[in-house]
């Protein structure tokens, strides 16, 4: 029988190599509102809009070195983060990357690892798509943009900073899945089916990282105000204008409803997102959850996971692998 794990054993060195930057020590609140993340450098995709450009600002006033990346640069969103950067004084750099170009992937954390004397301390695997439409409506182009997006795009960043994450003992990969990566809203295309496959890759990473001293925690927010509900808009009436009417008539009312659920106001705060994770980074090595919901009022997957935990831990617990799903799950 195997004996539990201490994860904070496990990444004692990460902790030591990491210093002081990540033990959890708050500056003055009269500075800044957060954690200082001082001395951490910090990657993070699809900066262009909500929690990704969210985060880059918030990191970079709390302290870290922050590599904003997103695609398709030139343009205006890249401009606004580098005047701001200049304005503002923070160490922020802006950095072109198409999560689902291998090449644009490769070369950009190239750049960034360049640019920090080849050490990475976190990833925020942040961009990813949505749109609305019945399983049956969603095309192979429509299918295959969302896995390339979500799930292709994640594990593209993670292998590119993992190379330099394992030379150095330690690191912190961040991949915002959503509420709907745990449960299903019918009609959100191949959104809950992507969410479902990043979870499922995040956890079995978790595993695999503990003895290189590496964490994974999966950011599951709920319904806030920010551009993907837009943007989603936008892929549904693509996806529409090429869709059989035919094919579309069978699921018009429930179409109707997913869309207007999208449309409705959202009064929450979309800096939710960026706090929780700052929290996380700052938090010792060895005590940062595997999963974070994160919504004011609405967590329907809170169960999900407190069994799919105590599920793991049955499984494998006691087998050769026990040490590190017990580590990954602090018991």
């Amino acid at each position: 029988m195997s004996m539990p794990l201490d994860r904070r054993q496990m990444l004692a060195g990460t902790a030591l190599a990491a210093g002081l930057a990540g033990t959890g020590a708050f500056a003055s609140q009269s500075t800044q509102t957060g954690p200082d993340l001082s001395g951490k450098s910090i990657l993070i995709t699809g900066t262009s809009s909500g929690f990704g450009r969210l985060g880059a600002e918030h990191y970079a006033r709390l302290g870290a070195k922050v590599f904003a990346t997103m695609r398709n640069i030139p343009r205006p969103e890249a401009e606004e983060l580098r005047q701001l950067a200049s304005d503002e004084g923070y160490d922020l750099h802006v950095i072109e990357i198409d999560v689902t170009d291998d090449a644009q992937v490769d070369a950009g954390v190239k750049k960034a690892l360049g640019m920090n004397e080849g050490r990475l301390d976190v990833l925020v695997n942040n961009a990813g798509i949505s749109n609305a439409g019945a399983i049956e409506m969603q095309d192979m182009e429509q299918t295959t943009l969302l896995f390339d997006t979500n799930v292709y795009g994640p594990h593209r960043m993670a292998r590119a900073v993992l190379p330099a994450m394992r030379a150095q003992g330690s690191g912190q990969i961040f991949q915002v899945s959503s509420q709907l990566g745990r449960v299903i809203a019918p009609a959100y295309g191949q959104y809950s089916p992507t969410k479902f496959a990043l979870e499922a890759m995040s956890e079995q990473m978790a595993y695999e990282l503990v003895p290189h001293g590496i964490e994974v925690t999966i950011i599951e927010p709920g319904g806030y105000p920010t551009k993907i509900w837009e943007n989603a808009s936008r892929q549904t009436e693509r996806l529409l204008a090429r869709t059989p009417e035919e094919l579309q008539a069978p699921y018009a009312d429930l179409l109707t409803v997913v869309q207007a659920s999208g449309a409705r106001e959202r009064p929450t705060d979309p800096m939710d997102v960026p706090r929780a994770i700052a929290e996380i980074i700052a938090m010792p090595a060895g005590e940062r959850p595997l999963r974070r919901p994160v919504h004011p009022a609405f967590i329907p997957q809170e169960a999900i996971n407190k069994v799919s935990a105590e599920t793991q831990v049955r499984f494998l617990g006691d087998s050769p692998l026990g040490p590190l799903v017990r580590a990954v799950h602090n018991v």
